[in-house]
């Protein structure tokens, strides 16, 4: 099996690559933590080069440049959730979100208390999400609810309150969600369609840290052949080689298993696609936090200020460790995957 990407693939990076740098630097990351909003301009170019409507390989070229750029914009929510249960967003530069998550529930999105009612032939709902991502720029929600029938259902809405919640990661914004009688369309997927979405979710995430994990060991080796302490570069002290060397396997331990898992998604049987994106966050979702944190110790000091750019890195892999959940909860389902 070849996980090399193509010509094709590696054309699609540098030009993503070279779009953000002229685009999104990260002065563009640092006011999204002031202002919270999407910028426009910065969506409809992704949407230009023709990245929203892409398989899950294809996107992990385009998510593993996003994290490299911290990138404030919506592509693992909307062009990676949304649209895996709303297909046809991606049509279009509209952005959406997902909405499964309720106060107090953990993962337990099968049973939602949102509610879903119909009079007339229309739909409305009734409840709150929270943890939804990027929602202050969404034009559409697409929402998990429970029906009358007490089935659970998937509606797409533009009708909802947002209450911004405060975040580890400025540049990825979340959420808490009301809806109230909000008109509502019903969309033809249903559980098994929202536990892939899930998974796309959680390996999105995993590929996009791939990427800030990767750029954070690229600044920390250039600091430690720039700083010299004892009148030689810190780099050349085995301690910080050690630190430099931890870090580099976790990026390419995570890059494995975010690869192997978007391959999963597009091409392997569900059950070891749920497998594999399982597997996936379960590593990342400790290994890079702790990444972050070994960055920081290779910076010393000067990596917490805000002045320097590697905090806004730890903080986006801070801000992925919960966005993909406890390693514990993804090790018990592997677990129970074996089992059954």
């Amino acid at each position: 099996m070849d996980f090399e990407f193509s010509a094709e693939q590696e054309m699609l990076r540098s030009s993503v690559r070279a779009f953000l740098e002229a685009h999104a630097p990260l002065a563009l990351v640092r006011a999204t933590y002031e202002t919270g909003h999407v910028d426009r301009k910065l969506w409809e170019g992704l949407a230009d080069l023709g990245v929203l409507d892409l398989g899950m390989v294809d996107s992990a070229v385009v998510l593993e440049e996003l994290g490299r750029a911290l990138s404030p914009v919506p592509f693992v929510s909307s062009a990676v959730g949304a649209r895996a249960l709303y297909p046809g967003l991606a049509r279009t530069s509209t952005i959406g979100t997902i909405a499964v998550y309720e106060a107090g529930r953990r993962y337990d999105w099968r049973t939602p208390r949102c509610r879903a009612t119909r009079s007339n032939g229309d739909w409305a709902l009734d409840g709150e999400k929270v943890h939804v991502p990027d929602p202050s720029g969404a034009d559409v929600f697409v929402v998990t609810a429970t029906d009358e029938r007490g089935d659970l259902g998937v509606f797409v809405t533009a009708a909802a309150t947002v209450d911004p919640t405060e975040t580890i990661d400025g540049s990825r914004p979340q959420g808490r969600t009301r809806f109230k009688h909000a008109a509502a369309q019903r969309l033809d997927v249903g559980a098994d369609e929202v536990a892939q979405a899930i998974d796309r979710l959680g390996v999105a995430a995993v590929v996009d840290g791939v990427g800030a994990a990767g750029r954070a060991l690229e600044l920390a080796v250039q600091y430690a052949h720039e700083r010299v302490q004892f009148g030689k570069p810190i780099g050349s002290f085995q301690a910080v080689q050690h630190l430099c060397a931890d870090m580099l396997r976790t990026v390419e331990l995570g890059r494995a298993a975010g690869y192997y898992a978007c391959w999963a998604l597009d091409d392997a049987p569900p059950d070891e696609a749920h497998r594999a994106a399982t597997l996936a966050r379960a590593f990342a979702a400790d290994a890079f936090p702790a990444l972050g944190a070994t960055a920081i110790q290779v910076f010393g000091g000067v990596g917490f200020t805000w002045e320097h750019d590697i905090h806004l890195y730890y903080k986006r892999l801070l801000g992925q460790s919960v966005a993909l959940g406890t390693a514990s909860d993804h090790l018990e389902e592997l677990a129970n995957i074996a089992i059954r």
